[in-house]
C-alpha cells in the first residue's frame, strides 16, 4: 500500500513539472538579446532599449510600480538601474549593456502594467547609448534564453 502511494505521490510530482514546464509558455521574441537576470535589449545602431522579458513579468505578477533610471545616468553591464515592484515582491532590473540612459518609459509612472501587457513592445524601461557593443556577445540569442529559462524553472 505504502509504495503505491508513493509511486502515485512521484507520478502526481512529476505530472505538476511537466505542467509548470508546458505554462501558457511565455513569448520569445527573436532579434533581440537577452541576459540571464531576465532583461532584454534591442540594438539599433548604438541604442540600445531595454526592458524585461516576458518571462519575468510572468514570475513576478502584476506589476504595480517601476522604479525608473535617471536620463543621464551611466550604467555598466550587470548594475542595477531600477526596480518593479509587483503584488508578489520587488525585483532589481540590471543592465544587460553599458551605456547612458538617453530616455526612460515616463508612461510606465501612470500604467506600470504595459510590462505584463506588452515587454516587449509599450512596456519597455529605458533607452542607452551603448558604450561597448562587444558586451553583446555575452547575452543570450532568443533560442538560448529560452532553454535557460526551461532549465530554470524546471530547478524551482
Amino acid at each position: 500500500m505504502a509504495s503505491r502511494l508513493l509511486s502515485a505521490s512521484s507520478r502526481a510530482a512529476s505530472f505538476l513539472r511537466i505542467s509548470v514546464a508546458h505554462r501558457g509558455f511565455a513569448s520569445v521574441v527573436n532579434g533581440l538579446k537577452y541576459a540571464e537576470s531576465h532583461e532584454w535589449v534591442k540594438i539599433e545602431d548604438n541604442h540600445a532599449t531595454v526592458g524585461i522579458t516576458d518571462h519575468a513579468q510572468d514570475h513576478l505578477g502584476d506589476v504595480v510600480y517601476v522604479e525608473l533610471p535617471e536620463v543621464g545616468a551611466a550604467f555598466k553591464q550587470g548594475d542595477s538601474f531600477g526596480a518593479v515592484e509587483s503584488v508578489k515582491a520587488t525585483s532589481d532590473i540590471y543592465s544587460p549593456v553599458s551605456g547612458e540612459v538617453i530616455e526612460v518609459n515616463e508612461e510606465l509612472n501612470n500604467s506600470p502594467g504595459l510590462v505584463n501587457s506588452s515587454p516587449y513592445e509599450k512596456g519597455w524601461i529605458m533607452k542607452v547609448i551603448m558604450k561597448d557593443p562587444g558586451e553583446l556577445a555575452s547575452l543570450k540569442d532568443a533560442g538560448a534564453y529560452s532553454k535557460f529559462c526551461d532549465e530554470e524553472d524546471a530547478k524551482h
